[in-house]
């Protein structure tokens, strides 16, 4: 008799079932959390109190995956499937983390899912080391002396990234960058201003049962307070982009002109280029280029939402681009570069568990390839604004360094197009934005102009 195979379902009406298929996919498929989490509540229109939840118990363990390990060390005897360990590890984050969940249901819970994916055998083991965890307690962190090997177990970071970021900003800015990622991260929205006032945006939105308020930082940004952005008719009639409060600032920094020609060099998926057509008010010429054909549809999916109609997109790989466009023909361009993405751990916690210190000379290389291709085609007197959503000095004040080095034309500019609150963190022409600074991503921005 052949044995059945265990269902391993996505979503069965468990939260915790789905919420393990997830972080399973992750750990063994190299799947975005985000994006496989979007999929999921989409594919199974899971309502609104499970979609918390579901959020909560999918982030909430991927971000705290070194503590849980460590809280479960004392407890697990020999080897474990990884499934088995995953499911420990969302038993014990909601334990040590979540205050509202019964310990007896947690328990519960995971001994009915082991028995459904596993056997008997797993099912007591895992009853037997989350009751032992109840019995005796979460084991303390105060038993780790080295600072660093705390802070890194405690905020769950490879301990190179707490090294790197302790060496670069000091302890007392990293440890606040630490624990910021693993808050939950705020839902925020772009007011399209060709359709609209902040103020008629959070009326409209009120209508839906969706509250809002103006951002403290960027006049057009609005904080989702509950509600999906993009399920409500504002989205859908291209009344606002959802975007994050800081990869706002590069488009704004840039400042173009009605009337100018733009080039967003890594455009996709566009949120800084349809931006960037909205402070223009959709008068003059865009070129949004990315290297993968396939997302420039994601491009113009959006601007035929907003009502834009100056972009124009093209499949291009942004190191070739001095080759193929005009000479000196545009007069301000947009290099939003690939990077590590240390500064949106916050969304993608599955990031400091895949990135390696090494990816940075690769990355740093790229970026400078890019910015030498921008120097051609960009204008005597032209701006230039190089952005990451990195929080590491080799991709960012590094890369700046190196292609003002090579490119004595290339000068940076005091930002003069700041919003209030950042202007102070101005540093020679470059901003560095922490996680920690307003609840946002974090982002790294230079402006350069062209010497005539």
């Amino acid at each position: 008799m052949r044995n059945r195979k265990k269902k391993n379902p996505v979503w069965n009406g468990n939260v915790r079932d789905a919420a393990l298929s997830i972080l399973l996919a992750v750990d063994q498929n190299q799947a975005y959390s985000n994006l496989l989490l979007n999929q999921t509540i989409n594919k199974y229109q899971i309502g609104a109190k499970d979609r918390a939840l579901l959020t909560e118990l999918t982030y909430g363990t991927l971000q705290y995956k070194y503590a849980l390990d460590y809280y479960l060390e004392p407890f697990i005897r020999g080897k474990v499937d990884p499934w088995v360990r995953w499911l420990l590890r969302l038993s014990v984050y909601q334990i040590a983390y979540l205050t509202k969940i019964p310990e007896h249901a947690i328990v519960n819970e995971a001994v009915e899912i082991a028995k459904r994916r596993g056997h008997k055998g797993i099912a007591s083991m895992v009853n037997g080391i989350l009751r032992s965890i109840l019995r005796m307690g979460i084991p303390s962190l105060e038993k780790i002396k080295d600072p660093i090997d705390r802070i890194a177990i405690e905020t769950s970071h490879p301990r190179w990234i707490v090294e790197l970021w302790v060496e670069s900003y000091g302890l007392d800015t990293a440890a606040a960058m630490l624990k910021a990622n693993n808050l939950p991260p705020k839902q925020t929205v772009r007011v399209n201003t060709l359709k609209a006032t902040a103020e008629e945006v959070i009326a409209l939105l009120a209508k839906e049962g969706v509250r809002a308020e103006r951002s403290q930082v960027i006049p057009e940004c609005l904080v989702l307070l509950n509600g999906q952005a993009a399920r409500t008719e504002a989205f859908r009639n291209g009344l606002i982009t959802i975007q994050d409060e800081s990869s706002m600032v590069p488009a704004i920094v840039l400042n173009p002109k009605p009337g100018e020609r733009v080039f967003d060099m890594c455009a996709a998926p566009g949120g800084k280029t349809t931006q960037l057509a909205e402070i223009m008010k959709n008068n003059g010429s865009i070129l949004a280029a990315d290297l993968h054909p396939h997302k420039l549809a994601l491009i113009e999916e959006s601007c035929a939402r907003l009502g834009i109609h100056i972009v124009e997109t093209v499949p291009l790989d942004g190191r070739k681009a001095g080759e193929q466009l005009q000479p000196e023909s545009f007069d301000a361009i947009l290099v939003d570069a690939p990077c590590s993405g240390l500064g949106v751990i916050r969304r993608k916690p599955d990031i400091k568990y895949t990135k390696r210190e090494e990816d940075f000379e690769r990355l740093h290389e790229l970026q400078l390839d890019l910015l030498k291709n921008a120097f051609k085609l960009l204008k005597p007197g032209g701006r230039l604004v190089y952005s990451t959503c990195t929080v590491n000095k080799i991709e960012n004040e590094g890369t700046v360094q190196a292609f003002l080095s090579s490119h004595p034309e290339m000068k940076l500019e005091p930002i003069r197009h700041l919003p209030e609150m950042l202007k102070e963190k101005q540093q020679e022409g470059m901003l560095q934005i922490f996680p920690q600074d307003f609840g946002s991503d974090g982002f790294f921005i230079a402006a350069f102009t062209k010497v005539q």
